[in-house]
């Protein structure tokens, strides 16, 4: 009987090539990619670096207490970034808690309930609102908007919301169409296709034979959504929503023509307010080396914690959904 390791035959030269130019493929091909990914960790620390650098002047002079100094005096040299922090974080959540409800609203409709021939155009319509430059925002804010929302929003909602103890402090004042909330519901204009078709496309790649299960056994729309569509794709909803923050969060041209550039604090939400990316674009070609300089980029750089903070709740957030998930099953 022939031996067993003698009845396979050596490698061939061509063979034994072939093998070689794959070894050198996937060498290359791994230290590409690897490349690739470190370069942006490489970039996002370059740019942390840059922004601690620049900043450290104004937050050796200043300390910590920029952060939750409200004064911004040019001609005095005093800065604190409260202001520019305040009008930014409020902006953002106010256009969140009116874009995000809208997007649900729409992914939903697009994806459970829209008739066929609707879908399409409709559908193209949000990613239209999505091209939409955003100094174009910023000019209909400012000349249509505005105007119409000082005189005929502001005043109902002063004799609405404005009446009620304690929550009627932030709709009192002046009526000039510019401030604060303009900014939030113009931001809200803005992040709003982003984050409706990120929905929408995470609904419909969930699979249709765990819709029609559930609707098999008696389950209403609704029930669908809640229980089928949004467990199936809570990951991509939560990043279509942080994408939707992450440009409430930097938005320059459309905050800076309606907010209303006022360093000033303010518990109502029409007074005029300031952002850090609106002070950034209004003060940053003209600031002169020094403290003024310095405390943009300190600006600059709470504005990058800030965004880390909240990717990082997000994150952390995902993860514990994920735990409870895992617990359950």
């Amino acid at each position: 009987m022939m031996d067993i390791t003698q009845s396979h035959s050596a490698p061939t030269p061509q063979a034994l090539r072939i093998a070689k130019l794959q070894r050198v493929q996937d060498f290359l091909f791994h230290g590409i990619t690897q490349f690739f990914a470190l370069s942006v960790l490489i970039a996002l620390m370059g740019i942390l670096v840059s922004l601690v650098m620049n900043a450290w002047p104004a937050l050796h002079t200043f300390g910590p207490a920029f952060f939750i100094t409200q004064e911004w005096d040019i001609v005095n040299g005093e800065f604190g970034g409260l202001i520019a922090i305040y009008g930014t974080v409020v902006t953002s959540v106010i256009a969140l808690l009116i874009a995000v409800p809208l997007s649900f609203g729409i992914a939903v409709f697009l994806t459970e309930l829209c008739p066929g021939y609707l879908r399409r155009p409709l559908g193209t319509a949000v990613e239209l609102l999505a091209a939409v430059p955003s100094i174009i925002y910023g000019m209909f804010g400012l000349f249509i908007f505005a105007p119409l929302f000082a005189e005929y929003v502001e005043p109902a909602l002063a004799a609405t919301l404005g009446k009620i103890p304690g929550l009627g402090i932030l709709f009192s004042g002046a009526f000039n169409g510019i401030g604060v909330l303009c900014a939030g519901l113009i931001l809200a204009m803005m992040i709003l296709p982003f984050i409706a078709s990120v929905m929408r496309d995470v609904f419909e790649i969930v699979p249709p034979v765990l819709k029609e299960s559930a609707y098999g056994i008696g389950c209403t729309t609704w029930e669908v959504v809640k229980n089928v569509v949004l467990p199936y794709t809570k990951a991509g909803v939560i990043g279509g929503v942080m994408l939707g923050l992450g440009r409430a969060l930097g938005e320059t041209m459309a905050v800076t023509f309606v907010i209303g550039n006022a360093h000033r604090l303010s518990a109502s939400l029409f007074a005029p307010g300031t952002s850090i990316a609106s002070t950034l674009a209004n003060e940053f070609g003209e600031a002169e080396a020094g403290n003024h300089l310095s405390s943009l980029f300190a600006l600059g750089l709470a504005l990058f914690i800030i965004t880390f903070i909240v990717l990082a709740l997000a994150k952390w957030m995902l993860n514990n959904m994920e735990k409870k998930q895992g617990l359950k099953t």
